[in-house]
């Protein structure tokens, strides 16, 4: 496969790896609230709450220092190799606009992010990772 043909396949792969990405921070959250109210012990494991604490950090952080994130820059670097069109925004807002024709500056976003992120700390508290001893 030439590079003009396989840079489109990987942005729509870059995309859909971010794409599943936002479903795993988003139903975590959902997730771990029914499995606390539920019993269910799968939620409290230690590496799924890092790995889900991880990616909202990051995100927040982005979002807080105006960076662009490395998958977006990567699927927009792969859309311009393949002749593609790009956009100019983060992937959320991107998906926003064209999903639900909804436009908002920034520091909506950011304060999105912000609380969502201080949702997960309350959620962290409130339902602690348990660590073996």
């Amino acid at each position: 496969m030439s590079g003009q043909r396989l840079y489109p396949v990987l942005a729509d792969a870059v995309l859909i790896l971010h794409a599943l990405l936002v479903v795993f921070v988003v139903s975590a959250v959902v997730f771990i609230v029914i499995g606390k109210l539920r019993g269910w012990q799968w939620v409290y494991s230690p590496w799924f709450r890092i790995m889900h604490m991880g990616a909202i950090a990051i995100v927040v952080a982005e979002s807080w220092f105006d960076i662009v994130c490395p998958l977006t820059t990567l699927e927009m670097w792969l859309r311009m190799e393949a002749g593609q069109r790009t956009h100019d925004r983060g992937f959320i807002e991107y998906w926003m606009q064209n999903l639900l024709y909804y436009d908002a500056p920034g520091w909506v976003f950011v304060l999105a992010y912000s609380l969502f992120g201080l949702l997960a700390i309350a959620i962290w508290l409130w339902a602690p990772p348990r660590f073996r001893r």
